[in-house]
């Protein structure tokens, strides 16, 4: 909301009428004199702004006589999109961090970009002041194109969300980064954001257990007429950390030859869970892409370690260290 020190001359007429209709929606029954001193504008002026608002749908009533005043009819529940020069700064420099293509409406090839269409109404919406400010940020500032972009679509991620907030049942169709698609019935208990990547937290009921999915892997999403009860103690961001690593396809097991603690600084919750070992402790988990699982992730390890299994992780590594061995030479 726009703080009572923006005055209304720094602001654009669509910014006025919507302090306009944010003041209605606040104090039903305001009067034109309030209303002007509110705005600090003229009575003239504020019926200007009550007819901009009326010419775009927004149903405005006027009551004649001492009680009488300006009240929004029914229908009318729209929440305006005005901020301070500060919100507005913030919410742009947000967007283009978690979403560099923003930075222009047009995307990749000359596409339309939404999120970046939808910030150029947001900007164009502001008081004179923020939108001159927010413009010149996102003109001038360079964001750097994502790596390995995984964004999920707004459709699927809406349907999750209201499965989960309805406690119903929803049957999904995965697709793994290893070419594997199959379909599960699930229980959505959440979907939680983690590094820039979305995911849904629920009970599958293909594998009888706890569940963490992609959300830019989902399909397809199927609601059913099933209702479900979460865990009365459910934390979704825990519950997600430790599940991160359990029900891909490939096995893995890693031994490190130093103690948790020391190792527990270079693994992080996807790659499994690390408990003791005679040789010091070993990392249990599974993957769906043994190749990133080895080359991105143990590689980058500076630890002594042992990969013992499965099949599929035990042959990439080969496959690494040969490769590694090669780059530097025969040994004298």
């Amino acid at each position: 909301m726009p703080s009572a020190s923006v005055p209304s001359s720094e602001m654009s007429p669509t910014a006025r009428a919507l302090r306009t209709l944010e003041v209605l929606q606040n104090r039903p029954g305001v009067t034109a004199g309030e209303l002007a001193r509110r705005l600090g504008v003229t009575e003239r002026a504020t019926r200007r702004h009550i007819a901009i608002l009326r010419e775009a749908g927004i149903p405005v009533v006027s009551t004649r006589g001492p009680h009488g005043g300006y009240t929004l009819g029914r229908g009318a529940a729209l929440a305006p999109v005005v901020f301070t020069e500060t919100e507005a700064l913030s919410l742009v420099m947000a967007v283009i961090d978690s979403h560099p293509s923003a930075a222009s409406a047009t995307g990749v090839d000359g596409e339309v970009d939404a999120v970046g269409s939808a910030l150029d109404k947001v900007v164009r919406a502001l008081p004179r002041a923020a939108s001159r400010e927010a413009t010149a940020l996102r003109e001038h500032a360079c964001a750097t194109p994502d790596r390995h972009p995984s964004r999920p679509d707004p459709a699927t991620t809406s349907a999750l969300v209201a499965a989960s907030a309805g406690r119903r049942q929803v049957r999904i169709t995965y697709a793994s980064e290893s070419g594997s698609t199959w379909q599960d019935v699930t229980d959505p208990w959440a979907v939680v954001v983690r590094h820039t990547r979305w995911y849904l937290l629920c009970r599958s009921h293909r594998a009888d257990a706890v569940r963490t999915y992609r959300i830019d892997r989902i399909r397809e999403v199927v609601g059913l007429d099933v209702s479900f009860t979460p865990p009365a103690d459910l934390d979704p961001v825990a519950s997600l950390e430790k599940h991160l690593g359990i029900g891909w396809e490939f096995e893995t097991r890693v031994v490190f030859e130093v103690p948790p603690e020391e190792a527990r600084r270079w693994v992080h919750p996807a790659m499994g869970a690390l408990e003791r070992h005679t040789d010091g402790c070993v990392l249990l988990g599974s993957t769906s892409n043994p190749t990133m699982y080895a080359r991105e992730w143990l590689a980058r390890i500076p630890l002594p370690l042992r990969v013992e299994g499965g099949p599929e992780l035990v042959d990439t590594m080969r496959s690494v260290a040969t490769q590694l061995q090669a780059a530097v030479g025969p040994t004298t």
